[in-house]
């Protein structure tokens, strides 16, 4: 593996870097008091648009993307400093349309999509003229376990009817959220990974009800949010069913290896801008008539820290790296490993740095607090670490248990 960054890498890069110190970091507080002070805080805050005019004319768009034809051609490996950037702001992967679960469902569109399917709703997702929402969690069952799900996706002729409740659909709230992939069982008898099927469901299409928004330690995150969601009789026209019926775990997992690289650097450009506010405010605040950083076992912990992240970026970009050389299924165990490593090192590093910063820690004067629930969110989303390091053991067990049956 090489560790230098591509030249084609190194270009975005140093742009994307420029363009959050330049705007995106000093656009936040506008765009949280826009927020506050608006008559309906889930109504687009004006300034993000002006960012996305911005980025987009700058040519910053879709960089998650690795074909040139819909985004920037970059690898994983290429792309994953760049979202590591955009992990330092909340706001800075809608500037760039890098958006989770728009992602996810564009990926989904460009592999599986049909051309109907690209032509309605790929391109305004590309154009960032709309959002989407992805409906794969559901309240009743334990969806660490995807094969439990209850909420069905039945072929009846010509149309596709879906029954069924989710919740935990980011992205939902959004006013420009016009569709979601909702994944349901079609058919019951198949092989267990051949029973389901995702399909494209308008978000104003009959039988589609946003019950609530669920809060998130107390906050709801306007204007995108978390929403329960029920469809009842849903019936969409075949064609709406994305690769045909029972290829939704085909789909899900070509969906989620991209994606938890993505989240993973994110995770860590939490951890990096966590890091850099404990360093400064170790640095600045006096107590006892020493700086912090010279009291008690700050100095470890921010040694600690920083070995911590280096270690976790280390360990995504080597999944990155399998990704593009081997591909999702030879990378499975390095996708897991991160996903169970880089949002834990996030959260231990931003709860560092909120201690440090005593009272202010929590407020909402540095952006710590809402840092702290990204990542414990993160360690839950896309599946919980208890599921990652269940499939690490096997996949480490696998060849040992190879050679055992082979002795015997």
């Amino acid at each position: 593996m090489d560790f230098a960054h591509s030249a084609k890498a190194r270009h975005f890069i140093d742009r994307v870097a420029a363009f959050m110190a330049d705007h995106v970091i000093p656009a936040e507080p506008l765009y949280h008091e826009q927020i506050r002070s608006a008559p309906d805080p889930w109504a687009q805050p004006p300034v993000m648009e002006e960012l996305k005019a911005r980025a987009r004319a700058a040519g910053l768009w879709n960089l998650f993307l690795p074909d040139e034809e819909h985004g920037a051609g970059l690898s994983n490996v290429d792309y994953a400093p760049i979202a590591e950037l955009t992990g330092r702001s909340f706001i800075a992967p809608e500037v760039f349309n890098c958006a989770a679960p728009d992602t996810g469902n564009m990926e989904v569109l460009v592999q599986y999509g049909s051309p109907e399917q690209k032509e309605r709703w790929l391109t305004p997702l590309l154009e960032g003229a709309i959002r989407s929402a992805f409906c794969m969690t559901e309240p009743e069952v334990a969806s660490s376990d995807a094969t439990n799900m209850r909420a069905t996706a039945i072929v009846e002729g010509d149309e596709i009817v879906l029954n069924g409740r989710k919740w935990w659909s980011t992205g939902i709230g959004h006013p420009h959220c016009r569709f979601v992939i909702f994944m349901g069982l079609t058919d019951a008898e198949a092989p267990k990974h051949r029973r389901h099927s995702m399909v494209l469901v308008p978000l104003d299409a009959p039988g589609v009800t946003v019950r609530r928004m669920l809060p998130v330690f107390g906050d709801l995150h306007p204007p995108h949010g978390h929403g329960e969601v029920t469809f009842e009789d849903v019936r969409l026209p075949l064609s709406n069913v994305i690769a045909g019926p029972g290829r939704g775990f085909e789909i899900a997992q070509g969906r989620l290896g991209p994606g938890r690289i993505h989240h993973c650097m994110r995770a860590i450009g939490i951890a990096e801008r966590a890091f850099e506010l404990m360093c400064r405010r170790s640095l600045t605040r006096t107590a006892f008539g020493a700086p912090l950083a010279r009291l008690g076992g700050n100095g470890d912990v921010i040694a600690n820290a920083r070995m911590a992240i280096d270690q976790a970026r280390l360990l995504t970009l080597k999944a990155a790296w399998m990704m593009d050389t081997v591909g999702v299924k030879g990378a499975m165990s390095e996708i897991s490993q991160i996903k169970v490593v880089a949002p834990s090192v996030a959260q231990t590093v931003v709860d560092q740095a909120i201690q440090m910063h005593g009272g202010a820690g929590v407020s909402d004067d540095v952006p710590l607090a809402g840092m702290f629930a990204a990542a414990r969110v993160l360690r839950l989303a896309d599946g919980p670490d208890e599921v990652h390091r269940a499939l690490i053991a096997k996949l480490a067990l696998k060849p040992f248990a190879a050679e055992l049956a082979a002795a015997r």
